[in-house]
């Protein structure tokens, strides 16, 4: 039998590559994306600073760090079950983004907790649908995921950093972090809103499923998923006390100017874009596993770190060290259960992962953080002028998540197949 050297050339020249992006469409994704992350980060980082100087206790900022969480898991059940059924993901980010403006223009002006605290609330309901949104309008609008998509979303990333850095053009040297973060979220929230409705159309799934998450309970069946759940659940209760109260140590703590903790917060970010990049060359050498015990041992290390409060260069690789926290745990995650999870199953699975590390984890995380930060912090009366402050300390804050970090670790190492 013949070689047929021209059939077989025939049949390569058949497979077509996938049509490039149009520069248009790349346009308005990427600035789509850039603004998402820098309506979030633009407040997010420093909220800890401002709840701090409107006299909030440590428990009432861990619990408005916590409605965040909390809308990541109701608005899937409530909010995402209506519009993924019945509206074009573009409007709904529109629609959202331009509610959002205004819960977060209300947040500037409100001074009281509980006010406070329900406005936050509402606006989580309101913000975390986009998230899911803005990735459903980009992987429909886009020929090829796995070369496309990595270089719109580091524009969130970008924007995330750039929210950070214009602190310094609003902020004065030594002077208390005050409301104009929110104002700014605001801004670029009412920016994003219109923007929205000039996207690329992308019409809601023919049948989407309101309740996803519920069928990856199948997963759990499988020990080593059930580990690997189990664990990443515990471990994000952990996690949430570094994204509470990390700005408010470095102000007090460490004693960074107000308006330079979230433009020095950003060496995370730039890290994270480092090791994303790098991830797939990681998985290669380490495997899953060694990839995620080296993540979850970066978060351990960093707390140690923070614990040890200072020398400042210590202090500088604690930031640092979010490229691989984040990345080798939370990205590492969800390519775990993208290859590793029945097709069938596979976005319930991406679903319960996120329910139970965004949503539930970082809740309880975000709680628990308060009540140690109010038990950590005492006040203490200046002899010279009678003048009491709030102090905490912060080696007592920090010990615990390391510890909780390190125990989860010996946990997913000795159990996890």
């Amino acid at each position: 039998m013949e070689f047929d050297f021209s059939s077989v050339l025939t049949q390569m020249l058949a497979v077509e590559e996938p049509a490039p992006l149009a520069l248009d469409i790349r346009l308005r994704l990427s600035v789509m994306n850039f603004l998402e992350f820098a309506i979030w980060g633009a407040w997010f980082v420093v909220l800890g600073q401002y709840l701090n100087t409107l006299k909030f206790t440590g428990k009432q900022i861990g619990s408005v760090y916590a409605t965040m969480a909390l809308g990541s898991i109701f608005s899937p059940m409530i909010v995402g079950s209506i519009t993924d059924r019945f509206f074009a993901a573009e409007s709904v980010l529109g629609v959202s983004h331009l509610i959002g403006a205004v819960l977060l223009f209300a947040m500037s002006r409100i001074r009281t907790f509980p006010k406070f605290y329900f406005t936050a609330l509402i606006y989580a309901l309101v913000y975390s649908p986009t998230l899911s949104g803005s990735n459903a309008v980009i992987f429909g609008n886009i020929p090829d995921a796995t070369r496309d998509f990595p270089t719109i979303r580091v524009l969130g990333t970008i924007g995330w950093i750039a929210a950070n850095l214009a602190q310094k053009l609003y902020l004065k040297p030594g002077e208390p972090m005050n409301n104009k973060p929110l104002v700014l979220a605001s801004a670029f929230s009412a920016m994003l809103g219109v923007f929205s409705f000039f996207l690329p159309h992308t019409p809601p799934p023919a049948n989407p499923d309101p309740f996803p998450f519920l069928k990856a309970v199948e997963l759990l069946k499988d020990p080593s998923f059930a580990t690997f759940f189990g664990i990443s659940f515990l471990i994000t209760i952990a996690l949430a006390f570094y994204y509470s109260f990390t700005s408010l140590f470095l102000e007090q703590k460490i004693k960074v100017q107000p308006g330079n903790v979230g433009p020095l917060m950003t060496i995370g970010q730039w890290s994270e874009i480092v090791f994303l990049l790098a991830l797939p060359f990681f998985l290669d050498k380490l495997g899953m596993k060694g990839v995620l015990v080296v993540g979850m041992a970066a978060w351990g290390l960093r707390y140690a770190l923070f614990a040890a409060g200072g020398p400042f260069p210590l202090i500088l690789l604690g930031l640092a060290l979010h490229g691989i926290c984040y990345d080798f745990f939370f990205a590492a995650g969800f390519i775990l259960v993208e290859k590793t999870a029945p097709e069938a199953i596979r976005n319930s699975g991406q679903a319960l992962f996120g329910s139970l590390t965004y949503g539930l984890g970082m809740y309880l995380g975000n709680e628990a953080s308060g009540w140690v930060n109010q038990f950590a912090t005492i006040e203490v009366t200046d002899p010279a002028t009678g003048q009491t402050r709030r102090e905490t300390d912060w080696r007592r804050f920090w010990a615990l998540p390391c510890v909780g970090v390190l125990v989860a670790l010996v946990l997913f190492a000795l159990l996890y197949r």
